[in-house]
């Protein structure tokens, strides 16, 4: 069996968050365009307007925020990477699985990649225990531990943490003097809100904290690349902002003028916002919960989704049965499920799990339509599930599973 991923596809730079599979909304075009002529650059860090919308963004989430605390980028990678080398040198801790283009960025620097087992109950955080371990044998081997990335609604597990989880991750973090990056990106895109309660670290340890948001989780489309972020008040977050200020600088790392003006029209989040994203949220929920039915039906493993446009499928309980079919390890996985569904499966290597479990993502998004009406519809339909093409797509990825167990069945030996 491999042990190494490289050679095997695009594995270092692994697939974006899951796509909205929705059209763009009519008012954020009307922005785009509107700002379109202008012929000024955003200055490095974002206008004040896209800060003051970004400030207020977290404001209305319990997190009071200046202006001068918060910092725009062209997306979440090159923020994170940033910020990565404005916290100077050290080893980086990360959950496993983890979002794809966390690790990348980290060793783009030079960094050394530490992950970290999660607790069975949710993705996102590291176990604390775990934590401390890995922090302990770090620093055995001459290592120096200086930051901890981790998602309170995550991707690729699409799970929410229990606070008390959370607090204990955190607590443990800090005790060992690490630096806390908070991804929120999907924390708008919970699929059950009244139920589901959503503490981020800053409200726990706010001095060690700095929250990171990618605006393709809820409000833009992947294609305008937008990131935010929010860090710490004080001498040392003032510190770590201006750091990170110069290396987008010296990137060149700007917001696009006319994508900075969508960035802070959505994050004042007007009416025609507001509903399309819960709209979206609502059905992006209802669908994920028919997809997880169907694979668990089959035997396979999945936590229930909780948040977001994914949710994170464990195989384990085929092997045979795909080993018999050629697949081996969660390349081959991807291979095998991509072509079988006609639709993006990324293997578990890719968010940093072994490359020898067989555990991929799937996206609800390609489950919506293949045209713009047929997504639209979708959207705007009473129930998306008793439509004929998202009905279609539902039942080729039950087929694929359920085809896997019956296979499964016929490998078991007689009783």
């Amino acid at each position: 069996m491999r042990t190494e991923p490289e050679g095997r596809g695009p594995v270092r730079y692994g697939p974006p968050l899951p796509e909205p599979g929705l059209p763009v909304l009519p008012e954020l075009s009307a922005v785009l365009a509107a700002a379109a002529g202008r012929a000024h650059a955003e200055p490095p860090g974002g206008s004040p307007a896209l800060l003051d919308a970004a400030s207020g963004y977290w404001g209305r989430r319990g997190l009071p925020v200046e202006r001068g605390q918060v910092v725009a980028a062209p997306g979440a990678a090159p923020l994170l990477l940033a910020l990565t080398a404005a916290l100077g040198g050290g080893d980086v801790l990360l959950p496993r699985p983890c979002p794809a283009w966390w690790a990348p960025q980290v060793r783009l620097l030079g960094r050394s990649v530490y992950h970290v087992p999660t607790p069975a109950e949710c993705g996102g955080v590291p176990d604390p225990y775990a934590l401390l371990e890995t922090v302990r044998r770090i620093r055995a081997e001459g290592g120096t531990p200086r930051l901890l990335v981790l998602s309170v609604a995550d991707d690729p597990t699409a799970t929410v943490p229990p606070p008390e989880v959370l607090h204990e991750a955190v607590e443990a973090a800090a005790d060992e003097g690490l630096h806390i990056v908070s991804d929120e990106t999907w924390r708008d895109t919970l699929h059950r809100p009244h139920d589901t309660l959503l503490i981020g670290p800053a409200e726990m340890a706010p001095e060690r904290v700095t929250v990171l948001t990618d605006l393709s989780g809820a409000f833009l489309p992947p294609g305008w690349p937008a990131a935010v972020a929010r860090f710490p008040a004080g001498a040392r977050g003032a510190a770590l902002r201006a750091r990170t200020l110069d290396v987008l600088t010296a990137l060149g790392a700007s917001v696009a003028a006319p994508v900075g003006a969508v960035v802070a029209y959505a994050l004042g989040e007007p009416d025609e916002v507001t509903d399309r994203l819960a709209r979206a949220t609502r059905l992006h929920a209802r669908v994920a919960a028919a997809a997880h039915r169907s694979v668990l039906a089959a035997g396979a493993l999945a936590r229930p989704p909780r948040a977001g446009r994914h949710f994170y499928v464990d195989l384990g309980p085929f092997r045979p049965a795909l080993a018999a079919r050629g697949v081996g390890d969660s390349q081959d996985l991807e291979d095998f499920l991509g072509e079988r569904l006609g639709m993006p499966a990324p293997g578990g290597h890719r968010f940093g799990d072994e490359l020898g479990a067989l555990r991929v993502r799937l996206s609800t998004g390609p489950l919506l339509g293949s045209t713009r009406q047929e997504r639209l519809t979708s959207l705007t339909a009473p129930d998306a599930l008793e439509l004929p093409h998202v009905e279609r797509a539902l039942s080729m990825l039950g087929s694929a599973f359920d085809d896997l167990c019956a296979a499964a069945r016929r490998m078991e030996p007689p009783r």
